[in-house]
């Protein structure tokens, strides 16, 4: 049985900040939890995954499509993330609904999910503020749907199974499993 930390990179594709922070969040949660864990934006991530022995990647959600870094990412490094354990989010909704409920991937990211044999996927809550830039985030801020949806404890929760999972795979013990040790993101100020 392999005793070794389990190496994981947790690649994100963000435009304004928010899907990095949970990337963060992510990493943060491994690494507490035993894993060796690397995060960056996957536009600057490793050609070479094999130095890996999980991936997370995540994007941003706008108008139905995913962070085009993040399907970069998946369609370049295809072969290697398909010969390991690979889980996948999204962050976006600006409303409460994915801390209430699983919201499915949208359909291209189900076709990315499908074709690396994911481990998993889960929707997050977005962000978008008042310092928003573009005109599209201006419009819903002005409108009154701004507003930080992300829910710290999910996504810490989310993290800590991924965790287990390879931990467990390795035949080791450690997770937190503490919910106190959740960031606080409140004072963030960029949109999503």
């Amino acid at each position: 049985m392999d005793r070794r930390e389990p190496r994981v990179l947790v690649a994100y594709g963000s435009k304004y900040g928010s899907t990095a922070e949970i990337a963060d969040r992510i990493g943060d949660v491994l690494s507490k939890s035993g894993c060796a864990t690397a995060v960056c934006p996957a536009r600057e991530a490793v050609q070479d995954v094999s130095a890996y022995d999980a991936v997370v990647l995540g994007g941003a959600l706008y108008a139905g499509h995913w962070h085009r870094d993040a399907r970069r990412f998946a369609r370049r490094a295809r072969r290697a993330l398909g010969s390991r354990p690979v889980w996948l989010f999204s962050s976006g909704p600006l409303d409460p609904s994915a801390a209430e409920r699983d919201i499915p991937p949208v359909p291209g990211v189900r076709r990315i999910a499908d074709r690396l044999d994911a481990n998993g996927h889960i929707t997050f809550g977005g962000r978008l503020d008042e310092h928003a830039r573009g005109r599209m985030a201006r419009m819903l801020v002005d409108s009154g749907k701004g507003g930080d949806f992300r829910d710290i404890a999910q996504i810490t929760g989310w993290a800590e199974r991924i965790a287990r999972e390879l931990l467990a795979a390795r035949g080791g013990e450690r997770a937190t499993g503490d919910a106190t040790d959740v960031m606080d993101v409140t004072d963030v100020t960029e949109g999503e």
